[in-house]
């Protein structure tokens, strides 16, 4: 399962292959968001260090795709459940949520601006969610 707005080359053998091996309802997965803006380290009101556009602050997010076991369908009680509430929420503290950990290339196309930075790089030829020949 996949929400569709966001491009990767998550190895989707390899996900499904970490979801089997784990035995859980769900797994997860997690990548670290890509820097958007300049970070700045103060001290007082100097700058001590600009870093441009850092990759996230290290921690993990959903990544957006997912393996489900079909029970994990028994979650979602009608069109007006929000998947990363009870469902989401519901599998991680039961412990039935695995994170299968994405290093690779990961972009979210949630804005105006994703989407014509995506679409620059997919005219440009060098997309690199495009693993298929």
């Amino acid at each position: 399962m996949t929400y569709g707005d966001g491009v990767s080359d998550v190895d989707i053998r390899a996900l499904v292959a970490f979801h089997k091996g784990h035995g859980l309802d769900a797994t997860l997965t997690v990548v670290v968001p890509p820097g958007r803006f300049g970070a700045v380290v103060l001290n007082g009101h100097r700058v001590t260090r600009f870093i441009e556009k850092p990759a996230g602050d290290g921690g993990y997010i959903n990544g957006g795709f997912y393996v489900l076991e079909k029970r994990t369908l028994d979650r979602i009680h009608g069109d007006a459940t929000l998947w990363e509430r009870e469902p989401l929420e519901g599998l991680a503290s039961d412990g039935q949520l695995a994170a299968f950990v994405h290093n690779g290339y990961w972009e979210p196309m949630d804005t105006l601006r994703d989407k014509n930075h995506l679409e620059a790089v997919w005219q440009g030829g060098s997309a690199p969610w495009k693993t298929w020949e």
